[in-house]
């Protein structure tokens, strides 16, 4: 009994010190209470699915001279407060949202959702953006093949795609000891833990889906990458931008947690998304005028 509440001690520490990487010890990590409404905002929305379940997200208010919106999916466990620094870093001309995925924190349901395609049909309704603006879709470890998946079912919604530590199926040291410990365990673990060791435990067997999104994406797509994550080897994301024609940035120094150790590189990273989704516009050759208009001197 001692060892087996060891274990639970593990995991449960393993995945709580995952999602506060980044902060100095001692200090508490800045939430969305630090700042005021006028920078971000609770909201709810309903699922996209036929449960209809309740999501809760954080977002910014609306800004009308805001050309994108950044919708964010987030890694596993599915915490936005932990996305609040983020969202204040924000330029005053994007709007940003982030939501707790189905299973997580404030969102429905209790219960882990398994099937990433149903995740990402819930968590649709983010995408939907006013009149001429644009949507920049970032997904963050776990959440990469949500996006892959989301961006290619959404193919008018999306515009441009940023995979920040992606976790496709390959494990460094640090998810080897989590998923391992947090497995023998997860009946006796909280529920957001358990519902993250019950998603990632359930992953392999969808990854072909995922493969044949990524595979089939249009859109601009940029994987950003820490030097120093110890949850996904930054060669994984090397082989896959390789493999596939996309940009990749390094982050030195960077770890799994770019939204709290390095929020200035990870912008950065958003923000060259958009140049080569606007780059792509600009380099369209325009419409050929009617043969009249061309004939005259």
């Amino acid at each position: 009994m001692r060892v087996l509440g060891s274990l639970v001690a593990v995991a449960g520490a393993l995945l709580l010190a995952a999602c506060a990487a980044g902060a100095e010890e001692g200090d508490r990590f800045p939430t969305s209470e630090d700042y005021g409404p006028e920078v971000m905002q609770r909201v709810s929305f309903t699922a996209g699915v036929p449960e209809e379940w309740r999501i809760s997200a954080l977002r910014t208010p609306e800004r009308p001279d805001a050309a994108w919106k950044v919708v964010i999916l987030t890694g596993t466990p599915s915490w936005s407060e932990y996305w609040a620094p983020t969202i204040a870093a924000a330029p005053e001309n994007r709007e940003i949202m982030v939501a707790d995925r189905p299973g997580f924190a404030e969102s429905e349901p209790q219960t882990a959702v398994r099937e990433l395609a149903t995740q990402a049909e819930a968590l649709a309704p983010m995408l939907e953006a006013r009149p001429g603006q644009r949507v920049v879709l970032l997904g963050q470890s776990f959440g990469a093949p949500l996006a892959a998946l989301m961006a290619a079912r959404h193919p008018d919604k999306v515009h441009a795609i940023v995979l920040v530590s992606p976790f496709f199926g390959d494990r460094g040291p640090t998810a080897r000891r989590l998923i391992g410990a947090g497995s023998f365990v997860r009946p006796l673990l909280p529920r957001d833990l358990r519902n993250s060791i019950t998603e990632l435990t359930s992953q392999s067997d969808q990854l072909p889906e995922v493969w044949t999104a990524l595979r089939g994406l249009e859109q601009p797509l940029v994987f950003v990458h820490g030097d120093s994550d110890s949850f996904v080897p930054l060669a994984a994301s090397e082989r896959i931008a390789a493999e596939y024609g996309h940009t990749l940035i390094e982050v030195p120094g960077g770890d799994h947690f770019l939204n709290a150790c390095c929020v200035t590189p990870l912008w950065d990273a958003i923000e060259q998304a958009i140049a080569e989704a606007e780059g792509r516009e600009s380099a369209d050759p325009p419409a050929s005028e009617p043969a009249s208009q061309a004939a005259l001197p």
